[in-house]
């Protein structure tokens, strides 16, 4: 793991206003820095913060306030058409509800962040081939979401994640929909990329357990960091 952060936060904030209405103050001055090929479990109570803090460092949202650095760049300075490019090429996502096209099959679905980035049709189906493989899902390719156990779902999601080689996974409840033993399965998938591949991985949960395979815990409380230390204290 390098020492240098791949990404830092420096007073970040998040409001929300809506019309004459007093502006909600969803994060307030968040300070953080997350080292390459680290895995963080980022936890609190529903509204408090986590999700719109991983939307952020997606580049999916844009603080209202401070600074978010990726790999030393200033991600507030950037236009709308390279922040598109900074997220497809750097982040895999993997939500709760799998996020995958119901009238497309597994295969396409893979392939879709590779579309966007211009890959051409062989190549693109070639590399969500080998993805699929890796995931156990070699034999399911044609199979359409609705035809996918919710842990093959997410297996498929998690292929789709890797498609473009991201430096980052940003997991948000990714075994909430799924049983025990399945998301112990796809936790182990998450490990082994951390482990063996170096992909940093951030996970929203609400559960200690999931919270477990990760190796440092970041608590949210009432958009603040109120807690940032290791997992499993020494």
């Amino acid at each position: 793991m390098s020492g240098a952060s791949l990404i830092r936060v420096e007073g970040l904030a998040k409001r929300y206003g809506n019309g004459g209405e007093p502006e909600v103050e969803v994060l307030h001055d968040i300070r953080l820095e997350i080292r390459p090929g680290e895995f963080v479990a980022v936890m609190g109570q529903s509204g408090s913060g986590k999700s719109t803090f991983m939307n952020i460092l997606g580049c999916l949202d844009t603080p209202s306030a401070g600074h978010y650095y990726f790999d030393g760049r200033d991600a507030g300075g950037l236009a709308p058409d390279e922040l598109a490019a900074l997220r497809n090429a750097s982040f895999g996502f993997v939500f709760q509800g799998f996020n995958l096209l119901r009238r497309v099959n597994a295969l396409d679905n893979v392939a879709l962040p590779l579309l966007y980035a211009g890959i051409g049709k062989g190549e693109r189906r070639a590399r969500a081939r080998r993805l699929l493989e890796e995931m156990g899902l070699a034999t399911h390719a044609h199979h359409l979401p609705n035809q996918l156990s919710g842990g093959q779902q997410q297996r498929v999601a998690i292929a789709r994640a890797l498609a473009n080689h991201p430096r980052v996974i940003l997991a948000d409840e990714p075994t909430g929909n799924l049983d025990t033993q399945t998301s112990q399965e796809v936790m182990g998938i998450f490990q082994r990329l951390n482990r063996e591949q170096g992909i940093t991985l951030i996970l929203v949960t609400h559960e200690a357990e999931i919270a477990g395979y990760a190796s440092r815990l970041v608590r949210f409380l009432d958009g603040r960091i109120v807690h940032d230390g290791p997992v499993h204290p020494q």
